[in-house]
C-alpha cells in the first residue's frame, strides 16, 4: 500500500499510558480493564481485531521515552539510544548541545539516613511549590568548574542540564535507585526491597563520565542541604505532609538525538496531543506537530482536539497518562476508575468519528500491574477497528480478549505497520 493509498483511511492513534496489568485482589483477581464497565472501547472492539505488544522487548520493562519511540516504529541499536534526559530536555525547551549532561530527576522524600519514603513526595507537590524550590536551588547551588539548569516541568518532575568547558558523558548510573541503565536505555526495576538514594557512580574510566558522576554527586549533596531548610519543607513539615527534600536523577545523556521523521518512515502527516515533556520531546525530535489540548484530564478536549486535527494530518497520536499514576501507586480500583473515566469522556466522543475513513489503534506504551507498582516487561492489548475490515468477533477491550486476537502477539515497533495492512 502506498502512501496515496494509506491518506484514504486516517488513523487516530491512542496510546494509554501504563494500562497493561495484572489480576489483583481488590477486584476480584480481574484487572482494571477487565473490571471496568467502557462500553465504548467494548464497542470498537467488536469492530475490530486485536493482539498484544510487547513494546521494546520481552525482558524489558521500559520506561514511556523508549517505549512511545518503539510504538511509533523506532528501533535503536545497543547504545544507539540517547537516553531520556536528552529528550525531556528537548521537550522542557532547554539549551541542550552535544556535550552537556542532560538528567530526568524527581522530588523525592527521604529520611536521615537516606533511605526513600517516597519518591514522588505522594504526588503532593503543587507547580508553584516545584517551582520555588527549583529557583532556590538554581540561585544557591554552584558547582565547581561547571554550570547547570534546573527546569521544573509538571509536578514532582524536574530536568536538569549540566555543562561544562569540556565534555562530559552520560556513562554513568542513576542516583534513583528505581530505574537502571540499561544499553542507554532506563529500565525499570522491582520495588521489593525499601529504596535508598545511591551514589552516581561512572560505568568507565573515561574522565568526562568521572567528571560528570563528580558533578551529579556534588549537585545531589547540595541540593539536599537547600532543600532542607526551605520555607516550603518547613511549611510543609507543620502541615503533616512530606517535605520535597531530595531530588533523584536518572537516564542521563550526552548527545542530541539523530533519527528519521515519522512523514519520512510511513508516508504520512502526524501530529500529536501530549502533555508529559517526554512525550513533547519525542514529538519535536520526531517532526510531529503538537497541538495543545487542556490539562492532562481534559478529556473532551483532547478527543475533539485529535478529530479536528484530522482535518490536517493522517495519523494524530494521543498520549493519555492516567491509568499509570495508579498503577504506580498500587491503587488498583483507582486505575479502574481511570479507565472508565476515560471511557466515558473520550472514546464516547471518539467513537461517533469512527467510520470508511476514520480508523483507530489503541494500546498502550507499557504495563504498569499495580501488585508490582512497577513498569513490568508484561505485554499490553492491542486493538485496531474501523468499519469494512474483518473483526475478531470479539466483545470487550481487555487482557484477555486482546490474547485471543488474530493479530497475536508482537512487538512494539511493528504496530503502526500492523495496523496500516490491516485497514488498507
Amino acid at each position: 500500500m502506498d502512501s496515496k493509498d494509506r491518506r484514504r483511511r486516517k488513523i487516530i492513534y491512542v496510546l494509554l499510558d501504563g494500562i497493561g496489568d495484572l489480576p489483583h485482589p481488590d477486584l476480584n483477581y480481574l484487572t482494571p480493564l477487565e473490571a471496568a464497565y467502557t462500553p465504548n472501547l467494548d464497542r470498537l472492539a467488536m469492530l475490530g481485531r486485536m493482539g498484544m505488544v510487547y513494546t521494546v522487548s520481552k525482558d524489558i520493562a521500559p520506561e514511556s521515552d523508549i517505549a512511545v519511540f518503539s510504538m511509533l516504529g523506532y528501533r535503536f541499536s545497543e547504545h544507539e539510544y540517547v537516553g531520556r534526559g536528552i529528550i525531556e530536555a528537548i521537550g522542557a525547551g532547554i539549551d541542550v548541545k552535544d556535550g552537556d549532561l542532560a538528567l530526568r530527576g524527581n522530588f523525592a522524600t527521604i529520611d536521615s539516613k537516606g533511605y526513600i519514603i517516597d519518591r514522588r513526595v505522594g504526588r503532593s507537590v503543587s507547580d508553584a511549590e516545584a517551582k520555588e524550590l527549583v529557583k532556590a536551588i538554581n540561585d544557591n547551588v554552584k558547582l565547581s568548574d561547571a554550570t547547570f539548569d534546573l527546569v521544573h516541568t509538571k509536578g514532582h518532575r524536574v530536568v536538569l542540564r549540566i555543562r561544562s568547558n569540556e565534555r562530559l558523558s552520560a556513562d554513568i548510573s542513576n542516583t534513583d535507585p528505581a530505574y537502571e541503565r540499561v544499553k542507554g536505555m532506563g529500565v525499570a526495576k522491582g520495588n521489593g526491597s525499601k529504596l535508598r538514594l545511591v551514589e552516581c557512580k561512572a560505568l568507565s574510566n573515561d574522565h568526562a563520565a568521572l567528571k560528570a558522576s563528580m558533578l551529579v554527586n556534588e549537585f545531589t549533596n547540595m541540593a539536599i542541604n537547600v532543600l532542607k531548610d526551605h520555607a516550603v519543607n518547613a511549611r510543609r513539615r507543620s502541615m503533616g505532609m512530606l517535605e520535597a527534600n531530595c531530588i533523584l536523577l536518572r537516564d542521563a545523556g550526552d548527545r542530541l538525538p539523530d533519527v528519521k521523521a515519522l512523514s519520512s518512515i510511513y508516508g504520512l502527516r502526524f501530529a500529536c496531543i501530549v502533555d508529559m515533556p517526554v512525550e513533547q520531546g519525542i514529538a519535536k525530535v520526531t517532526g510531529m506537530h503538537a497541538f495543545n489540548a487542556g490539562n492532562m484530564h481534559d478529556y473532551e478536549i483532547k478527543a475533539n482536539t485529535a478529530l479536528k486535527a484530522l482535518e490536517h494530518y493522517d495519523c494524530v497520536y494521543v498520549h493519555l497518562k492516567g491509568p499509570d499514576e495508579f498503577g504506580h501507586d498500587g491503587d488498583a480500583r483507582g486505575k479502574k476508575r481511570s479507565i472508565e473515566d476515560i471511557d466515558r469522556r473520550f472514546f464516547s466522543i471518539i467513537n461517533d468519528a469512527i467510520g470508511n475513513d476514520v480508523c483507530i489503534v489503541v494500546t498502550g506504551d507499557h504495563s504498569t500491574p499495580c501488585i508490582k507498582k512497577a513498569h513490568t516487561s508484561d505485554p499490553v492489548p492491542l486493538l485496531v477497528a474501523c468499519n469494512g475490515i474483518k473483526d475478531d468477533g470479539l466483545a470487550r477491550f481487555t487482557e484477555h480478549s486482546a490474547r485471543k486476537g488474530s493479530i497475536g502477539y508482537i512487538m512494539g515497533y511493528e504496530v503502526l505497520n500492523t495496523a496500516l495492512k490491516i485497514i488498507s
